[in-house]
């Protein structure tokens, strides 16, 4: 009889606080983690019918956990997906599959499929035309432009009518305009709430304040525990609707009370989120992730 390999795959290039969350959450169910990089795995359609080869392995593993997806060139950034998606039709469980993260870390995607489920989000425009981003901000006035591949608010700015527009290339815009209306949340200080959900269900909320209108942890936003029904429901629908194992979901409440989705992330971080709660969010993950 076959021994079992107690093994799992964790996908990521930095494993850092998550990692060693999330190795010590393994080695409390008999695992144990090994990090690898996407960038290093390939395929080989020499090597019988699998055909992917994950460093380390000489056969695959029953389950792979996602914890990033490198960036790269569109190619690169591809050929990292397409192993995402051979394993799962390999039959391996892939947690969060590739599907998931294609239409979460894909800003556009993620809007069009809020919008198309009737779950509020902020009125979104996005276009390659810089003299159609120009005509629909001298309409609007004001609003917030985002890198469509992007995370921890990075690239996130303010942009007007009466001041410099950025060009095409310029880093975090790379040729494509992504624009939402600014959702004002109401306070002198600016807060957006950060809901985190495993197998559908709500595991904690957050509200994230921080010293401007960007409330992001990686950016100093401050954490507290704000456990509210209307914010986490909004967000539980996000979830259902993307399919996805995982995610953190970003939901802002406005002056008059009405709450939008913001982001939903599938590889998202926990770190701030721990520090207010009690639970073990990375026991939590690897126990969903083992369930099945």
């Amino acid at each position: 009889m076959a021994v079992k390999d107690l093994r799992v795959p964790v996908f990521t290039d930095d494993p850092g606080w998550h990692g060693k969350r999330l190795e010590h959450a393994f080695a409390e169910r008999g695992y144990e983690a090994i990090f690898i990089s996407l960038k290093d795995c390939h395929f080989d359609l020499n090597q019988g019918q699998a055909g992917v080869v994950i460093p380390g392995f000489t056969q695959l593993p029953q389950v792979v956990f996602v914890r990033g997806v490198p960036g790269g060139t569109v190619q690169q950034v591809i050929a990292r997906l397409d192993i995402l998606h051979a394993l799962k039709l390999l039959g391996i469980k892939v947690y969060n599959d590739g599907r998931a993260i294609e239409r979460t870390v894909d800003k556009a995607m993620t809007s069009f499929i809020l919008h198309r489920n009737s779950i509020p989000t902020p009125a979104t425009w996005v276009c390659e035309s810089r003299q159609q981003a120009q005509s629909i901000l001298q309409r609007e006035g004001k609003l917030v432009i985002k890198p469509l591949f992007g995370s921890q608010g990075l690239g996130v700015r303010m942009v007007e009518s009466d001041k410099p527009f950025p060009v095409p290339m310029e880093q975090h815009v790379e040729g494509v305009y992504y624009l939402q209306s600014f959702v004002d949340s109401g306070d002198a200080n600016s807060h957006d709430y950060r809901v985190f959900i495993i197998c559908n269900q709500v595991i904690a909320v957050m509200r994230r304040s921080g010293a401007s209108w960007v409330n992001n942890v990686a950016l100093g936003g401050r954490c507290e525990l704000a456990y509210d029904d209307e914010i986490a429901a909004i967000a539980l629908r996000a979830a259902e609707v993307m399919e996805i194992n995982y995610c953190g979901v970003d939901v802002i409440r406005d002056v008059v009370g009405g709450c939008y989705v913001l982001e939903v992330n599938s590889i998202p971080a926990w770190k701030g989120l721990q520090s207010v709660v009690d639970v073990d969010i990375a026991q939590l993950l690897v126990d969903d992730f083992l369930s099945e």
